[in-house]
């Protein structure tokens, strides 16, 4: 099973034209799509009743990736706003309760960022990150190329297994060491992550830049990088039960129209977009 989603769902405006369809978007894009990336729980721990509602917002399939808080991956450089650091996983992993009592957690992402390399101090980081969720399903991924160098990548790999990661293959520029390349692997048999960053490198290395999310993540994939995912989607399909992909190219408002396009190359149902308001004819007639 492949299933096709976005990173948030509060960026995406072309989905929400209909009348009334901004003021409870969540509930418009679960019908339009079976899964979401949450990313505001990297920026904060969510409160419980904020993921709460989102559960009760969505239909009884639907599913979530949880991105991990960005102190529990090293981002924040060892500065976090609680006492300790076994407060603040604590605090990420009563926050995913009501999902996991709906059966709507697909998983809790592990992004470390492109500083994050492959040395022993690292690795002891990311097997405490995992004791520390240990019952609950997480994805691993890397930024740093370092782990998945020609002599490191079977090793990551083998290690991923032995302590139940999730695998997170990324599409991203290849450019410098702070990227990783496309690794078609899965780690587990349950579950395989898919995330489409763009791939546009000149931005990629605009994180100084006061915009530099919106210049990063502007990409549109076209019809030949699409077709070429579609069949890694179906090698993967083969590995995993269920593969789940997520279209970070949200700047330029590609990240709906690509994910729909690459549903209907892999003869998914496409879901019609809502409406929008027509003007009012007698309104029309006046001009």
């Amino acid at each position: 099973m492949i299933q096709i989603g976005l990173a948030g769902w509060g960026d995406h405006d072309k989905l929400y034209a209909a009348p009334g369809a901004a003021k409870n978007k969540l509930a418009v894009y679960s019908s339009l799509f079976p899964v979401v990336e949450v990313d505001s729980s990297f920026y904060a721990v969510q409160p419980e009743r904020n993921m709460a509602k989102w559960t009760s917002d969505t239909p009884s399939d639907f599913g979530f990736v949880v991105k991990a808080y960005q102190g529990m991956t090293g981002h924040t450089r060892g500065r976090i706003p609680f006492p300790s650091e076994g407060v603040m996983f604590k605090a990420f992993r009563d926050s995913l309760l009501p999902m996991i009592e709906a059966g709507k957690l697909a998983a809790a992402l592990f992004q470390y960022p492109p500083w994050f390399d492959c040395t022993r101090d690292n690795v002891r980081m990311v097997r405490e990150a995992r004791a520390r969720m240990a019952g609950i399903p997480c994805m691993l991924e890397f930024r740093h190329r370092s782990w998945f160098e020609p002599d490191m990548q079977e090793r990551t790999l083998d290690y991923m297994k032995q302590d139940e990661w999730i695998h997170s293959i990324c599409d991203e520029p290849q450019i410098g060491v702070g990227c990783v390349p496309i690794v078609e692997a899965a780690t587990d048999e349950k579950l395989t992550l898919v995330r489409f960053h763009g791939r546009h490198a000149e931005g990629w290395l605009s994180g100084s830049a006061p915009n530099w999310r919106d210049v990063r993540y502007l990409y549109r994939y076209s019809e030949g990088e699409l077709a070429e995912w579609a069949e890694r989607l179906r090698r993967l399909e083969q590995l995993s039960e269920r593969v789940i992909v997520i279209f970070n190219n949200n700047s330029g408002g590609d990240a709906a129209d690509n994910a729909r396009q690459l549903m209907a190359m892999l003869g998914q149902p496409v879901p019609p977009l809502p409406k929008p308001e027509e003007p009012d004819a007698e309104q029309l007639s006046l001009f």
